[in-house]
């Protein structure tokens, strides 16, 4: 195995450049063939760390060996989150390990303990009628307009709802919760205009929004799951920042994943025709895995090393950040056969767009796949003809989510 992957000079894995224009798939390829853990190197502060680079992790096998082992690859000491804007301060970043996705073992496991209440399989299946009937309200909604935006008219709606619906989220401040989530994870993509200051503004909201649902619930408890989240007697609870830091998680992981595996998915379909007459006809239970296995809507997560180490032949010193790159074990030939197809009946699909395992693996995951389900079964039911229309799909200038901004369709 070569170790010298002929890649552009300053090629940068997590530079949201490329990423504005696609996920960078041959590369990816070129490093599991040749490099699996490769060096990148970066200037200084680049990417919000004082540091010159981290190392790639580019095979199924390397991601989940590292997920699996949060001893050696810690998410608290660097956070999960790969690259943070240019002048991003530390003391900003530190912050951020109040949230569940930035903790380690024994913190992690006390707060996902808790918090794990919430994504039981009755939980979900509570959730199942109102989630349908708001699919095919949105997918209704769609279809007399006649045309329009594929992600804003219908992949944004139903991950918004079912969040809002978990934590009982009352429908008037919905569009609220919405809007400070674009705006958290916005920051690299001008269009947007969202400075990083604006993004922690909407991230501060929010905290304080979810703290005093999470006060009022300990005054007077409900029949939802923010009181058995904070108000728990005696089997331990969040406290009310610590909820604030939970709904953070849910809008980021929860909303923003589910909505672009929606719109990759969907794209994906328009794309491959013979896929959605399959869908349409068969409704294999396979589809919604295939999707997000498709779509890998996270890029990337990264983690630190507590200790020298090893990793794939390579020697990986203490305090060396090592990103994990979903989007290239979900293409990996030794896993996937023809991994480049499109196939909603794949099966076995061991993808890794839910985590490599271990302690971080998504806790929402039967919630998305639900979610996901849901929408395809109502467009199907509903919009049967759906096809593109204009340009190619518009994609967010982001390092670490695989994003659609925008994705132009006539309904029927």
């Amino acid at each position: 195995m070569s170790s010298c992957p002929a890649l552009p000079e300053g090629f940068d894995f997590t530079d949201p450049d490329v990423y504005a224009q696609r996920v960078p798939v041959p590369e990816f390829a070129q490093l599991r063939r040749t490099a699996p853990v490769w060096w990148n190197a970066q200037p200084r502060g680049v990417a919000g760390f004082d540091d010159e680079g981290y190392w790639v992790v580019t095979r199924h096998a390397d991601v989940k060996e590292v997920s699996t082992h949060p001893d050696v690859y810690s998410s608290n000491v660097n956070t999960a989150i790969i690259r943070f804007a240019d002048h991003m301060q530390r003391e900003q970043i530190d912050i951020q390990k109040l949230i569940m996705l930035n903790m380690d073992p024994p913190e992690h496991t006390r707060v996902r303990s808790i918090v794990q209440r919430g994504f039981t399989p009755r939980a979900v299946r509570a959730l199942k009628s109102a989630l349908r009937d708001r699919a095919h309200r949105i997918v209704e909604r769609a279809r007399a307009a006649g045309s329009g935006d594929f992600v804003t008219d219908i992949a944004v709606e139903l991950p918004l709802q079912a969040i809002a619906e978990l934590i009982g989220v009352p429908q008037e401040d919905r569009t609220r919760i919405f809007d400070w989530s674009n705006k958290m994870v916005a920051y690299d993509d001008p269009e947007y205009a969202i400075t990083q200051e604006i993004g922690t503004q909407s991230a501060a909201e929010l905290i304080s929004y979810a703290m005093s649902m999470a006060e009022e619930r300990k005054k007077c408890p409900a029949q939802d799951i923010v009181s058995r989240l904070v108000a728990a007697e005696g089997e331990g609870n969040l406290s009310s920042d610590e909820f604030g830091f939970f709904v953070i998680l849910l809008a980021v992981a929860g909303n923003e994943t589910t909505r672009n595996a929606i719109s990759h998915g969907m794209h994906a379909f328009l794309t491959h025709p013979e896929q959605w007459e399959l869908y349409k006809r068969e409704r294999p239970a396979t589809a919604a895995e295939e999707i997000v296995r498709w779509a890998t809507p996270i890029i990337s997560f990264q983690r630190t090393t507590t200790q020298d180490t090893e990793l794939g032949g390579v020697r990986i010193k203490a305090g060396e950040r090592v990103g994990l790159f979903y989007s290239s074990a979900n293409n990996d030939p030794e896993v996937f056969d023809n991994p480049g197809t499109f196939d909603i009946t794949r099966d076995p699909n061991p993808h890794l767009g839910f985590g490599g395992g271990g302690p971080h693996f998504c806790l929402g995951k039967s919630l998305a796949v639900l979610e996901i389900d849901l929408i395809f079964q109502a467009l199907a039911d509903l919009l049967p003809d759906i096809r593109l229309e204009g340009p190619p799909p518009r994609r967010l200038r982001s390092a670490w989510i695989n994003g659609i901004k925008e994705l132009r369709v006539v309904y029927s």
